[in-house]
């Protein structure tokens, strides 16, 4: 049994339209299909719903959420940015929606709660390099520690039901900074899952780092899964689909993997 929680359509950064999505799960056997889109936030970018579309972007999940409902279940979601003093609580927009989940994710680091944003993500290396060198003078190890903190306040603040790509900051890192064993990096990540294993939170094992050549494992790695193992954290997989051909990219390696490690809290259907 296969299901995709993190989904963009057209109403943030993915390439089609939602209803796209929903027929190519159905075709491939999904059981359930979460669409994701981007939170809206306060500021001009490309990759967020627009604030005046958000209400557009529930009624058009509700409605194929009616639609389809004898074929698949569809579920009405966001993937939320957390950025302190930016950033909007979580909370509003789960009212104002009736989201049935959220996906809590740190795209974008905010030193000191100012307005200077470092991105960490994306498919330009160079926009890494260059948040680096702006916010954090390319200090990295200050970098890496900013986005794992912002990472713990976010799940103490606003406890979001999964938790997104737990290990981004390595993707476009590429081995240049810093490397994924080293014992100030492993400790940073420790402290992270030990609030992620308190929280209850779900933890995603996304496989769009892998698919689109961009990291060579999963998110969270799988050195970081045999981590997470040792303290039983609910996970699930998720393709992080903005093409409907993305829609079940890999979710069979994760489970196959998951497998071979024994792992003991998979969540193959949340809801």
């Amino acid at each position: 049994m296969l299901n995709n929680y993190h989904t963009h359509s057209t109403y943030c950064d993915g390439k089609a339209e939602l209803e796209d999505f929903v027929i190519e799960a159905i075709k491939k056997g999904l059981s359930q299909i979460g669409f994701s889109g981007h939170s809206p936030l306060p500021f001009d970018n490309n990759f967020s719903i627009k604030r005046d579309k958000y209400k557009s972007y529930c009624d058009e999940v509700r409605r194929l959420k009616d639609k389809y409902s004898s074929d698949i279940k569809v579920l009405l979601g966001l993937e939320m940015d957390y950025i302190p003093g930016i950033s909007d609580d979580f909370s509003e927009l789960i009212k104002e929606g009736q989201l049935d989940y959220h996906i809590g994710s740190i795209h974008l680091i905010n030193r000191n709660k100012g307005n200077d944003l470092w991105m960490i993500d994306g498919s330009r290396v160079e926009t890494y390099d260059e948040g680096l060198e702006k916010v954090f003078s390319r200090n990295i190890k200050e970098g890496v520690r900013a986005f794992y903190h912002q990472t713990n306040e976010m799940i103490i603040s606003q406890k979001p039901s999964i938790i997104g790509h737990i290990n981004k900051i390595e993707m476009n890192n590429k081995g240049r900074y810093f490397q994924s064993d080293e014992k100030w990096y492993l400790d940073l990540v420790n402290e992270t899952l030990d609030l992620v294993k308190e929280s209850g939170c779900i933890c995603e094992i996304n496989t769009r780092g892998i698919y689109k050549g961009r990291y060579p494992d999963f998110y969270p790695s799988k050195d970081i899964l045999k981590m997470m193992k040792t303290r039983n954290i609910p996970v699930v997989a998720a393709s992080d689909a903005h093409k409907p051909e993305e829609i079940d990219l890999l979710l069979e390696d994760v489970y196959e993997y998951l497998e071979i490690i024994e792992y003991g809290n998979i969540c193959r259907e949340i809801f």
